[in-house]
Formats: C-alpha cells, structure tokens, sequence
C-alpha cells in the first residue's frame, strides 16, 4: 500500500500573490469519518509515518505533509520564512482547502511545537494530540546538538556515505529494524548533479539565528490552550530535548495528559515499532 501524493500552492506569508508548492501524503479513504495529521520534525518529512500511516489508515484519512524545504516541499526562496508560524498557517490552508475542521494529530519535535501553535490560533480544530518527544521547555543543550549536524550542507559521491552519515545522525531515534532504516533512507536522499543531498534544505537550519539558542525554550505561554485536548506525551527516556521533570511538569498541569516514555531512545522516537503504533493507535481510540 502505498499513498496518495497531493500537492498544494500554499501563499506566502505577506505574499498572498505568490505561492510555494507544499506536499501532502494521504493514507486511508479520504471520505472517513476521523482525520489523523502527523507533523514531522526540523529535518525530516511526511515518510516517517509510513509504518504508523499504514497500520492506522483502515481508522482514519491521514495526512502527512512535507513542510516547506523537506521531502517533495518546495525550497524557499525566503529562508526567514522557515518559522513556526509558516508551518503553522501553511497546515491550516491544507486543512481548509480540504474542508476539515476536526482532526487527531502527530506531532513529532516540530510538529508539536506547530500543534500547541495551531491549538492557540484556532480552538477546537485538535481533537487528540500525541506529542513526541517536545514539551513546553525545549532544551538549548539538545537543540545544539541538532544543528551541529544540521546545519552545514553535504553531498555525498555514493549512497552508501549518505546512508552512513544518516546512521550516525540518528542513533538517537533508537531504532533496531534494518526495515526501518530502509524507510528512512528511501526518503532522505535526493540525487542532483553534484551527488546525493539530504531532502532538506541547508536554509532551514541556516535561518535560525544563535541567539535564539542561548537559553532553553519556553512554551508555556502556549500550553493552557493545549490543556483542552487529549494529549499522549511521548519521551524517549534518554532525550536530551525534553527532560523527564519538564514532562512531568505538562502533565501536573494538565487533567487529560498521559506519559509514556521508550527506553534506549532519544530526541525522537521513530514510531515505527509495533509496540509504539500499538500504544498509540489504543489511546486514539480510548481518549476522553
């Protein structure tokens, strides 16, 4: 089984004539009753959900969107348009033209941080949220750590070096699976003239200023709208992005939040083990 790609020509912010292509993969029938959005993190795209995607699509219409510059997404020519608020309002436009006013959401690191945004701007839209490995405080530490790797452009002469490079980039994701790791590289790489790229565009960590890394990341201010919805929070138990008494602290302040946190794993859990697709295809259906 394979998904549906869907394209859209979402407006640029503060452009509203022009337009960047954004990809979106759909799973499932896209008459069903119940919506499943899943957000990616910083670097990577839509096809990391494909295992949660086709184990959850006879449920739901799933949605997994590239965001601007990754996977089949448009790079863009504004690379301070590589925010949070771009992600934000672009996800919205999608949901809009697709006449969707209620969905379940996946938020992996950046696409949660998108989904506590979205639930302040439009209260309502997020009936259930999981949110993976990001909380209200996101370490500095951690984030360093990401754009050390990030951040510097690469090109590869063979596949095999863009394999192991993404092998050591990601050991934090804890996965066992060579299957897994075969996803992962089917939909990380993109071969151009000069030799294998990441599927990502340099700019997007590029665009983000040092200072802004100064000092951890405070979220807060977005939580209590959050605290309306359902949440799974989702820690890998080793992750150096979201510290255990930071999940702790969501959940003291939320009445409806679960914790479940993945032994031998980092910032972030892939989600592609059965026991973590269990674990959150069964609070999907068992949340109130």
């Amino acid at each position: 089984m394979s998904p549906q790609l869907l394209i859209f020509n979402a407006p640029n912010a503060g452009q509203p004539e022009s337009t960047h292509r954004l990809a979106c993969w759909q799973w499932g029938d896209a008459n069903a009753s119940r919506t499943l959005l899943c957000v990616h993190g910083v670097t990577r795209n839509g096809r990391d959900f494909d295992f949660l995607a086709r184990a959850l699509c006879n449920d739901y219409r799933i949605l997994c969107p590239d965001m601007p510059g990754r996977g089949q997404s448009e790079w863009l020519k504004d690379i301070k348009a590589y925010n949070n608020a771009t992600y934000a309002a672009d996800i919205l436009y999608v949901l809009d033209q697709l006449k969707i006013t209620r969905t379940d959401w996946v938020g992996t690191s950046m696409g949660g941080i998108i989904a506590m945004l979205v639930a302040n701007m439009r209260p309502g839209l997020i009936g259930r949220l999981v949110l993976n490995d990001i909380g209200c405080i996101v370490s500095a530490a951690g984030l360093k750590r990401i754009l050390a790797y990030a951040g510097t452009p690469e090109i590869f002469s063979t596949r095999a070096e863009a394999e192991a490079a993404l092998r050591e980039r990601f050991t934090t994701f804890g996965i066992k699976s060579e299957a897994h790791w075969q996803q992962l590289f089917a939909h990380s790489f993109q071969e151009t003239a000069g030799g294998i790229r990441f599927a990502c565009d340099p700019a997007v960590i590029a665009s983000i200023s040092p200072d802004d890394l100064a000092e951890d990341i405070d979220l807060w201010p977005l939580w209590q709208a959050v605290t309306a919805i359902p949440v799974l929070l989702v820690r890998g138990e080793e992750s150096d992005i979201l510290s255990r008494q930071t999940a702790l602290n969501m959940q003291s302040r939320h009445p409806r939040l679960t914790l479940r946190e993945i032994s031998h794993t980092g910032h972030a859990p892939a989600l592609m083990e059965d026991a973590q697709i269990t674990m959150i295809s069964d609070w999907l259906n068992h949340a109130m």
